[in-house]
Order: C-alpha cells, then structure tokens, then sequence
C-alpha cells in the first residue's frame, strides 16, 4: 500500500512552526553564546537559525516524503550537510582557517597538508548528496544497466551537492538564501516531491523574519541544510536528462561564483535589486 502523502499546505505550516520552535530552543540552550557573530554591516548576530533551520527543515520535509526512501534521503542530506556546515560555522572562525577561501582556496591548503572545515563540509556534503541519490533510485526501480544507474545517482549527487552550494553562496545578505529558495522550491510543490520541497521552504519561511530583522544568520549549517534538501526534492522530481540539465547549470554558476560577485550582480539589475531588498532592515 502506498503511504498516505500529507497536502504541502500542511508541511509548510509544520516545517514553519517546527523552526520557529527549534530556534526557540537553541537561542535559549548554553551554545548560543558560542554562536554570536558579526554579520556584514558589523551587527552581532546569532548563528542560532542554521542548527535550527537544518533539524526543522528535515524532519519536515521527512514527513512529507512521498516514500519511506525519500524520507531517508531528507533525513540523510538535510541533517549531514547541517551538522558540517555548523563544523565549519565554528571552526571556520578561527584565525589559521579564514585564509583559505573558495573551493580551490580549501585545496591550496590541502596540497599544504592543512585539511580546513570547510573542505570538511564539501566532502561531508558530496557523501550526504551521494547517500541521499542512493536512497532516492530504490524509488526507481526498472531495466537500466549498472553503469546506467551509477551514472543517475552520481548525476543525483551533483543535484544535492550543488544546490546546497549555491544557497550557501547566496547566503550573503539577510533574507537573501531564503528567498531564493522559496523561487526554486514554488514550482516543485505541485510535482510528486511537493511534500519535500514544502518541508524545506516552510521551515526557512518561518525565520525569514528575523533572518531579514538581522536578529539570525543561517550560516553554512542553514544554508547548506535547505539547499540540499531542495536538491534531493529536484533529484526526486528530475529523469536522468532533467537532473543532468540541472547539475550543469549549478555546475556552471558555483564556477562564474569564483569570477563573479553575486552581490554585485544582484546591485545592478533591476528586480533582482528590489526583491532582494524588500523587507531587509534599512540601519
């Protein structure tokens, strides 16, 4: 018997009330204090809202899972890419980390013999994304050859992996990844993985007020958390064709992100600006 899919409306809600309930908790618990960081306007600020939006966003999108294996597959990506994003949250602050920045900055260092948190975090979420694209081909049961099915969990992978990356690189000004992640989980809601996207979007759209009002960051353990959790709802949408068109455009703007600003992109186009803006505090 298939299992009974819970309406996205009701995921929504849940995931929004479960993170609104779980930052509650950790800003009340004796880590918080740990978590205080300046943010890009020089205000303190609390990484309080990644922990939380990562637990949140995966028990919910979990709940709303149209299948045991893809609720695995959310339990899997979103928590493992949240608790090493939270890593590199609180050992990236250290001065002998901060040197090395971008992908090919954590190898400069490896080739040093310095393994740095955040390549702990890019290989922490390559094995969530790669875990994740596992569970989700057990939904796919059918005739393809081995190397056919290795190729579209691989290609699944990718999809996970570089969707938390991006949120992660949007995650530069408040509201900015949250948003962000509503455009890319809207279309998704009516589709079959409604459920998953709706966890994730619920959750984060709950502490889209004080992530705007500067009260919280996400920070690598938020950001990485939804974007992930996002990918495996695009993994589970997407044929092997569709998840390999997706895997190239991330593919394409995680390498203009080493080029380009992403900030200065969004300054100067209209619409972009304004949306990015809108609801942001002012001073």
């Amino acid at each position: 018997m298939a299992p009974t899919r819970v309406p996205p409306i009701l995921v929504l809600a849940a995931g929004a009330l479960a993170a609104r309930a779980a930052l509650t908790a950790v800003r009340r618990s004796p880590v918080n204090t740990s978590l205080e960081r300046a943010n890009f306007r020089g205000r303190t600020v609390t990484l309080a809202g990644g922990p939380a939006l990562a637990a949140a966003a995966s028990v919910a999108a979990a709940a709303g899972a149209p299948s045991g294996p893809a609720a695995a597959a959310a339990l899997t990506a979103g928590l493992t890419s949240g608790a090493v994003g939270l890593y590199d949250d609180v050992v990236g602050s250290r001065p002998e980390q901060k040197a090395a920045k971008g992908f090919a900055g954590h190898l400069r260092a490896l080739r040093r013999g310095q393994v740095t948190s955040g390549l702990v975090k890019i290989a922490g979420v390559g094995a969530a994304g790669l875990a994740a694209s596992a569970l989700l081909a057990l939904d796919r049961p059918g005739r393809k050859t081995r190397w056919g099915t290795l190729a579209d969990v691989a290609l699944g992978a990718g999809v996970i992996a570089g969707t938390a990356n991006l949120v992660n690189l949007l995650d530069l000004r408040p509201g900015r990844a949250i948003k962000a992640s509503a455009l890319i989980g809207a279309p998704l809601l009516p589709t079959s993985a409604g459920g998953l996207a709706a966890g994730a979007v619920g959750a984060a759209a709950g502490l889209l007020p004080q992530d705007l009002d500067e009260q919280i960051m996400l920070g690598d353990s938020g950001a990485n958390a939804l974007g992930a959790l996002l990918g495996v709802a695009i993994a589970a949408t997407c044929g092997p064709i569709g998840r390999a068109v997706v895997f190239a455009g991330l593919a394409g703007l995680t390498a203009a992100s080493e080029k380009v600003s992403f900030t200065a992109v969004i300054q100067r186009t209209p619409g972009l600006r304004e949306l990015d803006e809108l609801g942001r505090r002012q001073s």
